[in-house]
């Protein structure tokens, strides 16, 4: 019995020397703090809502539904999906989204700035089979936007990830690291292993906290104020680099992605065309092309 006890603990701490080991030299942000795992340091930042307008009235003979909302028609040489948009809940964002496709925001281009319907023209670039596809980058490679980048729209506490401990979603494991390695003042192998009994302790106290704790540790930031809904299937949200880099890029949900949520802008939800997204996940990448956005504002 004891040899078997010995034998997990071995185990373990060679998962944990491998995790962090790993996630060490993938992370860019390394620095020192006296930072105590047990103290919560989260804290909403400012928020003020704002109300959508839409500047440009579209039409289209697409049928839409009778509930009052905004709505993009988003036609593709594959069929046409129907979003309604997030008004409410991602006021900014959906703004954003609106006049990028009616040509009402001004955008960066390698020739200069220009001001015209952004994603005319654009194809999904990045399509994943049961994940999403993705569309926006003027690039096709995913590495373009409009020259500019915005704050995340996210409530995480309306999401629930102040009740879950981190312990619970395996799903927000390399953020846990990124939390914990940030707190140490580490470069090398060789350092880690000086400070491991320090990283080990520190690790296990963080899979106490929260998701919400955590992912505010690793630079996200939420407001308490838009009620944020889940990355589920049909979900509109935007694509990012990470923490405040949203652009132009977006992607709609095939599957349900809980892993995502905190992570992404939700700021709209497909309500009609999932056979056409079923197509353009089916196609590939760069096979759809958007032939043209209309926004539709059908609100009361």
């Amino acid at each position: 019995m004891y040899k078997k006890l010995k034998m997990q603990n071995s185990l373990k701490q060679s998962k944990i020397l491998f995790l962090f080991v790993g996630a060490l030299f993938l992370s860019n942000s390394i620095f020192c703090s006296d930072q105590k795992f047990k103290k919560r340091t989260y804290e909403p930042v400012a928020y003020a809502n704002t109300k959508v307008v839409v500047k440009r009235e579209d039409q289209t003979s697409v049928k839409l539904p009778d509930k009052p909302a905004i709505y993009a028609v988003v036609s593709t040489t594959a069929g046409d999906l129907i979003l309604e948009l997030y008004d409410k809940e991602a006021p900014k964002t959906v703004q954003n989204f609106i006049d990028l496709a009616q040509g009402q925001k001004e955008f960066q281009t390698e020739k200069g700035k220009e001001k015209r319907p952004f994603y005319d023209g654009l194809k999904f670039h990045r399509v994943i089979e049961n994940f999403m596809a993705q569309g926006g980058c003027p690039r096709g490679d995913g590495t373009g936007g409009p020259g500019y980048q915005f704050e995340d729209e996210i409530n995480g506490k309306s999401l629930g990830l102040d009740t879950i401990k981190i312990k619970e979603a395996p799903q927000y494991q390399s953020q846990l690291q990124r939390a914990v390695l940030s707190s140490f003042q580490i470069s090398s192998r060789q350092e880690f292993e000086a400070k491991r009994t320090e990283v080990e302790k520190a690790y296990e106290e963080a899979l106490e906290l929260p998701v919400l704790e955590i992912l505010h540790r690793v630079g996200y930031r939420y407001n308490e104020v838009v009620q944020s809904k889940k990355a589920i299937r049909g979900a509109l949200a935007m694509a990012n680099a990470g923490p405040n880099t949203n652009g132009s890029q977006f992607f709609i949900n095939q599957v349900d992605t809980p892993h995502l949520d905190g992570l992404h802008t939700v700021f709209g939800f497909l309500v009609g065309g999932y056979d056409v997204l079923d197509r353009i996940i089916d196609k590939g990448n760069l096979q759809t092309t958007i032939r043209k956005v209309v926004v539709l504002d059908r609100r009361e």
